[in-house]
């Protein structure tokens, strides 16, 4: 919720960053420490309920109407969740003043309680609070925000990506180019421990957008005719585009052209040409021109048209010291394992001091 509101432009602040427990003296005062006790400061208590209940419910303060409470139920709503209530509550000892005191010594504020689900519940809430929080604390988020009037963006689906089963943390980040440690950081991960449903925020690099050409799929498309539009083969636009099958749909946004494309050389074969000849005179393996021009034998015919990696932009040769593992040289270049292992043709993991690696840049 700080990360989206931050998206959105809205002021905000936690109580509570980490494990630190706070009595019922010091929580008010600290919620209240950050921008005073005016009216026009609303504060949000998180809450997972209990009780043998099921469905979400919503507190607001006596002092205030029913209004952003209303719009959170509505919102909850739609991610599913059913929405028990949303009501005040009366201290049996004085009734002129809230049940509870996050609620009652937060005087001014626009002060709620929400209850996500009953953790104990005997219908849908604990599957729906381990698998859909973050669209429950979206739901949170937008209706604080149409409250205020401050315009809302809704969460977009490409920048983020749900954990399937069988995921792991290198593995997504292999599939979005991107480092583990970068999306570790992206998501305030301090362990590589996924659940099945988590919405990790994919970071983008610049480059991203400033180097490459992006095109909408329209109806009738396929990926030959893409393909073909942009002079590329089926395979090289799967790959840019990491995907696993030809299917498309309509809107889909795909990446046809990079600026590591531009960078490509290329090289017209001549009798008597061989891909190692080939290889060893543009300082490049077999299997990086091999890979780059989707061949599958070592055959080349007179007059075929290669591309051929630029060694200067796109490769880098590293010398193997002692202690050094080929997990050490991938997370130090921001590539992987298998990436070196296949440039370099290698069977195994094991270096020798010495061994000259060419890396992927």
């Amino acid at each position: 919720m700080k990360n989206r509101f931050d998206d959105l432009g809205i002021d905000s602040a936690l109580t509570r960053t980490g494990d630190e427990t706070l009595d019922s003296n010091a929580r008010p005062k600290r919620a209240q420490s950050f921008y005073g006790n005016g009216n026009d400061v609303i504060l949000v208590s998180n809450h997972i309920n209990a009780g043998g209940g099921d469905g979400a419910e919503i507190i607001y303060s006596l002092r205030n109407s029913d209004a952003l409470s209303k719009k959170i139920a509505t919102e909850l709503e739609k991610t599913g969740q059913n929405v028990r209530k949303y009501y005040q509550r009366r201290l049996p000892s004085n009734p002129s003043k809230d049940y509870y005191y996050i609620l009652r010594d937060t005087p001014n504020n626009e002060s709620i309680i929400v209850e996500y689900g009953f953790v104990d519940s005997n219908g849908d809430d604990v599957s729906l609070i381990k698998n859909n929080w973050e669209e429950m604390a979206e739901a949170v988020v937008k209706a604080i925000a149409e409250y205020i009037g401050v315009p809302y963006t809704p969460l977009e689906s490409e920048d983020y990506y749900r954990v399937q089963s069988g995921d792991t943390l290198w593995g997504i980040a292999r599939k979005f180019g991107i480092t583990v440690d970068e999306l570790k950081k992206a998501n305030n991960l301090t362990s590589n421990a996924l659940s099945i449903g988590q919405l990790l925020y994919i970071p983008k690099k610049e480059t991203d957008v400033v180097e490459s050409e992006v095109y909408t799929v329209k109806s009738g498309d396929t990926l030959y005719g893409i393909a073909r539009k942009y002079n590329l083969t089926v395979d090289e636009l799967k790959k840019l585009n990491n995907l696993t099958s030809n299917t498309l749909s309509i809107g889909q946004k795909l990446v046809v052209k990079s600026s590591s494309m531009e960078k490509e050389n290329t090289y017209t074969v001549m009798k008597g040409d061989t891909l190692y000849g080939i290889a060893n005179k543009f300082g490049v393996t077999v299997d990086a021109i091999k890979s780059l021009n989707n061949l599958k034998n070592n055959t080349l015919s007179i007059g075929q048209v290669l591309k051929i990696p630029t060694t200067s932009n796109n490769i880098l040769t590293y010398t193997v010291k002692s202690g050094d593992t080929l997990y050490g040289i991938a997370r130090t270049y921001n590539t992987t394992v298998d990436a070196i292992k296949k440039l370099n043709n290698l069977t195994s993991n094991t270096l020798s001091i010495g061994q000259t690696l060419i890396l992927p840049q």
